[in-house]
């Protein structure tokens, strides 16, 4: 197997559906054959309890101590800290350590690649890596960028759901340029949409007039359901909750799209390798 493609799911404001992207997207994605692992890189984290890991406190191996191993070189062993999921997907999970690790980074040797060294020896284990970043643009969501192949970002379908939209992308040129040349712009993706309103429709048109020539749309919009947040709650995803939901349905296609960009950039690798 080759190195996973690892797919960074950010944006520094709260509340636009990141975690429940991650993991739904990547349920769909084992859905579809694929091996994937779940980073939780948000001090809170609410991907490890959405998974159902509710005793967060009493975890010996998280993402933090990985990073911390790295800091100070010392043995590092990510499966240590890998959880099944009876979904069929991976997590390293993450706590309130990992809030320190952020304050440690500013004096790291290669700071920015910290998260990536603390997860290298797993890469060729899978096909894709999701990263749930914290909503900020600080030092852990560097790391995440700066080992990520791509970013997908997720905006809500609500009024000002678009604001912030170009310091994030300002951010993610400044990444391109001096830590991580290869990283490229998956696409955004529309969240919480309220199908019986225009709004979403409007922060489309919004989107796609001001970033429209730098960044793809996704087609698949994820809907505003109940049954998203009851889901989460339990541990279970919307396809183990709900399966013939309008919001698993939605998951489903968006795994559909990010599939066919893969098919796509192996084409093009193989048409330069000719």
């Amino acid at each position: 197997m080759s190195d996973a493609e690892i797919i960074a799911i950010a944006n520094q404001k709260g509340g636009v559906g990141k975690t429940t992207t991650t993991f739904s997207l990547g349920v769909a994605l084992a859905k579809q054959g694929k091996k994937v692992l779940l980073i939780d890189a948000d001090p809170q984290g609410d991907l490890t309890t959405c998974l159902g890991y509710y005793d967060q406190d009493n975890l010996q191996n998280t993402i933090g101590t990985l990073m911390a191993n790295t800091i100070y070189d010392n043995e590092i062993n990510a499966e240590d800290a890998i959880l099944h999921h009876k979904e069929g997907i991976d997590l390293i999970p993450a706590n309130l350590d990992l809030s320190a690790i952020e304050f440690s980074l500013v004096n790291a040797m290669s700071r920015e690649f910290t998260l990536k060294n603390s997860i290298s020896n797993i890469r060729d284990k899978y096909d894709y890596i999701l990263i749930d970043c914290m909503p900020s643009l600080g030092m852990i969501t560097i790391n995440a960028l700066a080992c990520s192949d791509k970013i997908v970002i997720p905006v809500q379908g609500e009024y000002l759901a678009a604001k912030g939209m170009g310091h994030l992308l300002k951010t993610v040129t400044r990444v391109q340029k001096q830590i991580n040349p290869n990283l490229k712009i998956g696409g955004v993706v529309l969240t919480l949409v309220d199908k019986r309103t225009n709004l979403s429709k409007n922060v489309r048109n919004e989107i796609e007039n001001n970033y429209g020539q730098y960044v793809k749309i996704y087609n698949s919009e994820i809907p505003k359901a109940i049954n998203t947040a009851k889901s989460t709650s339990t541990g279970k995803s919307i396809f183990e909750f709900d399966k013939n939901s309008p919001v698993a349905n939605a998951y489903e296609n968006l795994a559909k799209e990010v599939l066919s960009n893969e098919r796509t950039r192996i084409k093009n690798d193989i048409t330069q390798c000719r």
